[in-house]
């Protein structure tokens, strides 16, 4: 059983930094993109970065500059480094990577459960 898990979610003031970070676990044998999206209270999720195996990176508008995305992938882990945030930053953030696990024969997307940001003002 393939999962990924969230961590590093909090509450932080504006312009303060905060580091998040998947783990993938289970019969994986290969990952391929990885990301980031997030979800604000009642509003759509929407991709804040996403990273290739080979370390291709891609950001949302509103976030470049500001987010780092990157991932090791000996750990099957994808970090989101976060610095001067913002209170429209505030939402949901969601682990999102194409895996390739054990029997079967396609990659599928798995999600995470979500760690929570609150940024004040």
């Amino acid at each position: 059983q393939v999962q990924l898990v969230e961590s590093g979610g909090g509450l932080v003031q504006a312009g303060g930094s905060l580091r998040l970070s998947c783990a993938a676990s289970g019969s994986i044998l290969s990952i391929n993109a990885m990301g980031w999206y997030r979800q604000a209270p009642g509003k759509q999720r929407e991709l804040v970065a996403t990273i290739t195996s080979d370390g291709n990176t891609k950001y949302a508008d509103h976030v470049k500059g500001r987010f780092t995305i990157s991932r090791d992938n000996a750990k099957n882990t994808v970090h989101l480094q976060m610095n001067s945030l913002k209170p429209e930053d505030t939402a949901g953030y969601y682990c999102n990577a194409e895996i390739l696990g054990a029997g079967t024969y396609y990659g599928r997307n798995y999600w995470g459960k979500g760690t929570l940001v609150t940024v004040s003002s």
